[in-house]
């Protein structure tokens, strides 16, 4: 039976051309790896090496066995790789969000439900969530439109919180094309909103962040408006000095879909 640790110590004779330089290469002493490769030349049952007084070296045999001895090193390891990939899998939950606000609320229902499972998200445009769901490689997916399979799970209003000095500040209610054309504050990875807002506002500029800190120190120190929902409690530090203001147009009105397999949330 051949020996992967013999392999590869083949392998680095093969790539340093002296048994010495092998024997450095994998911090082994020099008299184990002229042993090994006696061993591993008797594994074979042919010749592997032209020895001379002084010296050994592959002979056309042994190059071929180096070459199978790498090939049989990569396929080992790959082996290795995907069967611990496969376990932890196994044990990870992966979740694909089209927003924000229903993937929290996910998050706490798979915590409490499998406290013992790695749970991987993510926040994606509609296209990417609905790819990933039909192509097997997410568990849950949450959706802003209704499709096959899928569940009511939340629902989710967008809002304006302006400056209570803003022109727009007296507003009961604004629409997309009442803000088109201002400038706004906008946090990142807010998926499909994101999009919406952009599709929505063609002549507005965002100033985009990434870190929650700077984008709240923005909201209270700046005059720019920015998005909210119903999902965050309006009386939120960050929104003294504001005004919220409902979006009246329907597609600020959503309803997420959940997609669930592998038992994930079924009781």
């Amino acid at each position: 039976m051949l020996d992967l640790y013999e392999l590869e110590q083949l392998a680095a004779f093969g790539e340093c051309g002296t048994l010495s330089r092998a024997a450095e290469q994998l911090h082994i002493s020099q008299p184990t790896i002229t042993r090994n490769m006696k061993h591993l030349e008797d594994e074979f049952g042919v010749p592997l090496f032209t020895r001379t007084k002084n010296r050994i070296e592959l002979n056309e045999t042994g190059k071929l066995a180096v070459e199978h001895a790498r090939r049989v090193l990569r396929e080992a390891e790959q082996a290795v790789q995907q069967v611990r990939a496969f376990d932890q899998r196994r044990r990870t939950i992966v979740v694909k969000s089209c927003a924000p606000a229903p993937l929290w609320e996910l998050m706490k229902l798979l915590e409490n439900k499998h406290p013992g499972m790695t749970i991987s998200s993510s926040v994606a445009q509609n296209d990417e969530v609905l790819r990933s769901w039909e192509g097997g490689e997410c568990d849950a997916a949450v959706l802003p439109f209704r499709c096959e399979g899928a569940r009511e799970f939340m629902r989710e209003n967008l809002y304006v919180c302006i400056p209570e000095g803003h022109e727009l500040a007296g507003r009961k209610s604004l629409s997309f094309a009442d803000i088109n054309g201002f400038n706004f504050l906008l946090r990142s990875e807010l998926g499909f909103w994101d999009a919406l807002c952009r599709q929505k506002m063609p002549a507005s500029r965002f100033l985009v962040q990434n870190d929650e800190f700077t984008f709240n120190e923005l909201i209270r120190s700046s005059s720019l408006p920015c998005f909210t929902t119903d999902y965050i409690p309006h009386d939120s530090p960050q929104y003294f000095g504001r005004v919220i203001i409902p979006l009246s147009d329907e597609e600020a009105k959503v309803t997420f879909w959940l997609l669930s397999g592998r038992g994930v949330l079924q009781p």
